[in-house]
């Protein structure tokens, strides 16, 4: 039985490290005035038909702090590139010079930091809501383990270490949200 205890711990772990790496994911797709190629991985371009991510039919790299530069691998793909980047939700405008893409990176207004950082804190507890659902999740079967016969002891013990690890990995998202504040709030 002590066996079944560790696995759902294992497993909750699991769990919780999947939640903090998507929630990382999300925070590095949001715009901190400084060019990143990351900031285009949600761009998805129209290739032969079927929506190809932007960096499995370019390179993406940042020549300075304020410019992402886009190369195509086939020049026939320029225009459909451009056109995904103006259709996403980023705000940028790309320059097309007609074999490579730009995108200069304004300097971020207060007010439009003070928006980031609501999309920041608003990703950051969605992270927090899946990791506490997955403590829910392991706290229930672990109540159904006593049910079964494990001894009461046994499942307060998990009890703590599932709440020991929720608490972990929710100190490592707000570690995360304080970075990324620092990084937006840096004029």
């Amino acid at each position: 039985m002590q066996e079944d205890i560790s696995l759902h711990l294992d497993d909750a772990e699991d769990h919780m490290q999947k939640s903090l790496h998507h929630t990382e994911e999300e925070l590095r797709k949001i715009r901190a005035g400084k060019a990143s190629p990351a900031m285009l991985d949600g761009v998805m371009v129209e290739y032969y038909g079927a929506p190809t991510p932007i960096n499995q039919v370019a390179s993406v790299n940042t020549p300075d702090a304020r410019t992402i530069m886009v190369k195509p691998w086939e020049k026939t793909i320029l225009a459909e590139i451009e056109k995904a980047i103006m259709n996403s939700d980023l705000g940028l405008n790309p320059v097309n010079d007609g074999e490579t893409i730009r995108l200069n990176i304004p300097t971020l207004t207060e007010e439009r930091r003070k928006q980031l950082m609501k999309q920041v804190r608003s990703e950051a507890e969605h992270g927090k809501v899946s990791i506490r659902n997955v403590r829910k999740d392991v706290n229930d079967a672990l109540k159904q383990l006593q049910k079964e016969g494990v001894s009461e002891d046994e499942v307060k013990r998990g009890e703590a270490e599932v709440q020991s690890l929720t608490d972990s990995y929710i100190k490592k998202i707000d570690d995360l949200v304080a970075a990324k504040e620092n990084d937006i709030m840096t004029v």
